[in-house]
């Protein structure tokens, strides 16, 4: 028999709604998801109430939620959202008698254990699926870098979300000498976040351009994006190679720190930048790790291209703590 539950993804600007239905061999299937924006609802509550009006004016009752935050304590809130969830009053408020709440990345794990192989695609290292045993690390650059790993094996997962963003950054050459220096600046400690992240590309930009002594004009992350993926400044666009680069390393420090059998790429930055990520230094970076070269070669890396990997996630994470 299937179990019908409302899945919600909320970040800091969005929070995505679906009805989900979980067959009774665990197979999922997410309804047509919708996007509200944060700031025009006044609470997760009314929010929720606009989603029941749009299927009709009733919801299941059940829901699981992914939460841009730390998920512990009595009070969740959020850094860019002025939102709170106390999970206690969950069943008085939403009329939902079974919940999960469960971290957003920590919800990117369980979609990636989850998600069939067609939604991946193949970045380096051998071109197979992802292991069905060991270890399978996740590094996701979007607004900060998030971090997990899943194991797998005897036909089960695990799913442990981390802080692994925020180890040191580690320069490789002696460009990324220069941006630790402009970084370090403004920071006591470098961490790997502030290097590979959305927001890391004007840093990464302005370091670039100063090592040329050129005078550049001051642009936000969103349009550094897009003209260097583009080729449109050929400035942005090295900014972006480097990027890739950085992302490569930090990604095969953390397969190395997490025993890893196969990585995966997560997050909408690394689906914007595919085709440049495919293209860029991204593989060689990977594999430069010294006497561990051989090892770091005969892992699969990929890229989760599901549409809503927060909302499969928390589904697939209500099914492991309800229907298993």
């Amino acid at each position: 028999m299937s179990t019908n539950i409302v899945t919600v993804d909320i970040g800091g600007t969005h929070a995505r709604f679906a009805v989900a239905e979980i067959g009774a061999d665990g197979t999922i299937a997410l309804g047509e998801p919708a996007t509200l924006h944060t700031r025009d609802h006044a609470s997760f509550q009314t929010a929720w109430e606009d989603f029941a009006r749009q299927q009709g004016g009733t919801l299941p009752p059940a829901v699981a939620i992914a939460v841009a935050g730390p998920v512990g304590g009595e009070v969740i809130r959020f850094t860019n959202n002025p939102w709170i969830i106390r999970p206690a009053m969950i069943p008085e408020k939403l009329g939902a008698s079974r919940y999960t709440v469960v971290n957003d990345f920590g919800a990117v794990g369980h979609a990636v254990a989850r998600a069939g192989a067609q939604h991946f695609t193949h970045l380096s290292g051998p071109d197979e699926p992802l292991p069905a045993e060991g270890t399978i690390s996740i590094i996701g650059p979007g607004t900060g870098l998030g971090v997990a790993h899943i194991w797998r094996g005897g036909g089960d997962y695990r799913v442990q979300a981390t802080e692994g963003g925020h180890i040191d950054f580690a320069p490789l050459d002696t460009i990324e000498d220069a941006l630790l220096a402009r970084l370090r600046q403004r920071y006591r400690r470098v961490s790997a976040e502030r290097v590979v992240s959305g927001p890391a590309i004007v840093d990464i930009y302005e370091a670039l351009a100063a090592m040329e002594g050129r005078a550049v004009q001051p642009l936000d992350d969103r349009t550094l994006w897009q003209i260097g993926a583009s080729g449109e400044d050929s400035l942005a666009a090295a900014a972006v190679d480097r990027f890739c680069l950085s992302l490569g390393a930090v990604a095969g420090d953390i397969a190395l720190a997490q025993g890893a059998s196969g990585v995966v790429i997560a997050g909408g930055l690394g689906l914007r930048i595919k085709d440049t990520l495919i293209r860029s230094g991204f593989a060689s970076r990977f594999t430069a790790k010294g006497r561990f070269e051989g090892l770091m070669a005969s892992l699969p890396v990929k890229l989760i291209t599901h549409p809503q990997p927060g909302l499969l996630g928390a589904a697939a994470a209500f099914a492991k703590e309800h229907l298993a």
